[in-house]
């Protein structure tokens, strides 16, 4: 059975309930049917035309703020990507056929992105509920009325507590954000030269206020022509993960100078974890790179395996040495440690599973189209190789958890 062509255009304006789309600038794009007849417009009144010139605040109700909150709303939607759903409404519309008369209505709005193909939103779909006569119906036959407007006035009043609440909240939110990318931001080691060795890091916080979780790197130069790199995940997120994870990579920092192996490093850093709140469940892969023999000994507590990409393009993940994550284990376990060679002109790469993981699809795929990405750009220098990696592996939309990746040319 062939499936049946579907005209949407037919089906947009065919919508129970009013329903617009505006570009991301807030200038009408379409309309349907029943928008257009409930709030008293032609389509040549509204399309290409900025909302609020079409429908302007009633100037006789100064403390009104239905336009304000409306263009915050839909701002807030072109900016973060998300769905928004606004308080209860009071938008007064003038007559369009009596110029200074205002009509009182109360409005449900809901607005929602269309991403475009490159991840942006290209319009927003503003929907609305009218409810006017559902209020007004209060003080219908039967009733009374007076009873009735207080429960309206009540109703009203405590949507905009609401809507002002939810304001704070994102606020609040915001400012938390902000505070957490400066604490991790001054946690995390800036980019230094790794001897006569070229390296590149970088660190890309989530999209969204409250998705900044606790991911972080760290290099430590060892003895002899060695280094030490680890890249870590703190589970949580906002300022109580940026905290713990300041406390667990100093404190790896300091194990990986005295400690003989990455092994023993971690069974360090599990010691001191049992005693940060917040710690347990942490990923962190620990990484020696030893030039004198040409050699990577490597463990890891939970943590996404490194990639090592040969000269010769062909990749080989490194997860030989995989124990569960910080505090998994009731009791102290040794943890396994793995050595395997490398050739001069190899790549490693370590990062957080930001990089690969997706929600509706197995970690293999991730780990897949990683080692597809290192193949086609794996001549790149450092650098370029790891922007060329996040341009291939973040989602165009914005990376919904934090991604720290290490690259170093061996």
């Amino acid at each position: 059975m062939s499936t049946p062509q579907i005209d949407y255009e037919a089906v947009f304006h065919a919508l129970p309930g009013m329903v617009a789309l505006l570009t991301p600038d807030l200038v009408y794009a379409d309309a349907n049917e029943d928008f257009l007849r409930l709030a008293g417009r032609s389509r040549e009144q509204l399309l290409g035309r900025y909302i609020f010139e079409v429908f302007p605040e009633n100037p006789n109700e100064p403390a009104a703020a239905g336009m304000r909150e409306t263009r915050a709303s839909m701002l807030r939607v072109v900016s973060t990507g998300e769905r928004d759903t606004m308080a209860l409404l009071r938008y007064d519309i003038e007559d369009s056929q009596r110029p200074g008369l205002w009509v009182e209505h109360f409005w449900s709005p809901v607005n929602a992105p269309v991403l475009g193909s490159d991840g942006r939103v290209a319009l927003i779909v503003h929907r609305v509920e009218e409810v006017t006569e559902l209020i007004r119906a209060r003080g219908g036959a039967g009733s009374d009325s007076s009873r009735a407007r207080v429960l309206e006035a009540e109703l009203y009043t405590r949507s905009r507590e609401l809507q002002e609440v939810n304001e704070r909240l994102r606020r609040a939110h915001a400012r938390e954000r902000e505070v957490a990318l400066a604490l991790q931001a001054a946690m995390l080691p800036a980019p230094t030269p790794v001897g006569h060795h070229r390296a590149a890091v970088r660190y890309r916080p989530a999209v969204g206020t409250l998705n900044v979780c606790g991911d972080w790197y760290d290099l430590v130069d060892l003895p002899g022509d060695r280094i030490a790199v680890a890249v870590g995940d703190v589970v949580g997120h906002g300022l109580e993960a940026a905290g713990v994870m300041g406390q667990l990579r100093s404190a790896l920092s300091a194990a990986a100078r005295v400690a003989d192996g990455p092994a023993r490093a971690l069974e360090a850093l599990g010691l001191y974890a049992r005693h940060v709140d917040g710690a347990e469940s942490t990923t962190v892969v620990k990484t020696y790179i030893d030039w004198e023999t040409h050699t990577l000994t490597y463990s890891s507590a939970g943590h996404p395996p490194p990639a090592l990409l040969h000269p010769d393009g062909t990749v080989t993940f490194l997860d030989r040495a995989t124990d569960p994550p910080l505090g998994a284990r009731p009791e102290h376990v040794p943890r396994p440690e793995a050595t395997t060679p490398f050739a001069e002109g190899a790549t490693l790469v370590l990062y957080s599973d930001g990089l690969i993981e997706r929600r509706d699809e197995d970690i293999d795929t991730g780990l897949a189209r990683l080692a597809d990405s290192l193949a086609r750009h794996g001549r790149a220098r450092p650098e370029p190789l790891a922007d060329a990696l996040l341009a291939d592996l973040l989602p165009s939309s914005g990376n919904t958890d934090d991604t720290v990746l290490v690259i170093i040319r061996l």
